[in-house]
């Protein structure tokens, strides 16, 4: 039987204004991402479509699940694999293109910019080379339709 996981969230709109969506000027693109017994997320919509600049957006968060799926799957492989990570950050980066109608885009790439640290030298090339293995089993890059690459740092402590 194939296992299945489930994901429930809820999305609230908070930016009427008093006269909904009687123009596209007169609301606000103000949310909340919710989700049972955790903080809720403040999202707007990128400020390029008016929306606040202090809110996560949905491009964003999408570039985030991206960096955090490649982060849990490769300290996963690097604790099986005999790799030991003492420090992790990643300065993702994704670029969304606008259809030639300006009425729509897609996200085309995300840059992955992980620095590790790993605690002994003689551990870099393989800290190195289980990047490429992330793809193969992270959640969130077998399920987009743009490429995701990596440019990893290897730092010893």
């Amino acid at each position: 039987m194939t296992e299945t996981h489930t994901y429930d969230v809820a999305i609230e709109w908070t930016g009427n204004l008093g006269s909904g969506t009687d123009s596209y000027r007169s609301f606000s693109r103000a949310h909340e991402v919710l989700a049972t017994g955790k903080t809720p997320i403040a999202a707007s919509s990128d400020p390029a479509f008016r929306g606040d600049p202090a809110r996560w957006n949905p491009e964003e968060l999408l570039v985030a699940s991206v960096a955090q799926c490649h982060m849990l799957w490769y300290l996963h492989l690097c604790a099986v694999g005999g790799v030991t990570v003492v420090d992790y950050e990643d300065r993702a980066h994704g670029v969304m293109t606008m259809d030639a109608s300006g009425g729509g885009g897609q996200i085309t790439e995300v840059m992955l910019r992980p620095e590790v640290t790993v605690a002994d030298a003689s551990m870099t090339d393989k800290a190195r080379a289980l990047h490429d293995e992330v793809h193969s089993v992270c959640f969130i890059a077998r399920s987009v339709n743009f490429p995701i690459r990596h440019e990893p740092l290897i730092r010893v402590q």
